[in-house]
């Protein structure tokens, strides 16, 4: 085996530490979405039309879907929104 890139005597397969800095790209994509989004992105009024949305999703639903949403949120698979009832 070989450990920390270092070629140990017999292993077949011996690696390389390699190292890659991407914060550069990172702060460069970031700039990318920033500019894309452009000056007038609220990202305050987006969070609350994304809760809007999942309100409205998840409202109305007949009893079968309301015990599938109440056992996907026991499982943690999604939040409990609103009072605890999925039409909340």
């Amino acid at each position: 085996m070989s450990s920390h890139g270092r070629a140990v005597p017999g292993d077949p397969h011996p690696t390389i530490d390699l190292d890659v800095d991407l914060s550069s790209h990172e702060l460069l994509r970031r700039a990318h979405v920033l500019d894309a989004l452009g000056p007038d992105w609220d990202p305050v009024a987006a969070l609350r039309g994304e809760e809007a949305a999942y309100e409205l999703l998840y409202s109305g639903l007949s009893a079968e879907q309301q015990r599938v949403y109440d056992e996907l949120v026991s499982a943690g698979v999604l939040p409990r929104r609103g009072g605890g009832d999925a039409a909340a």
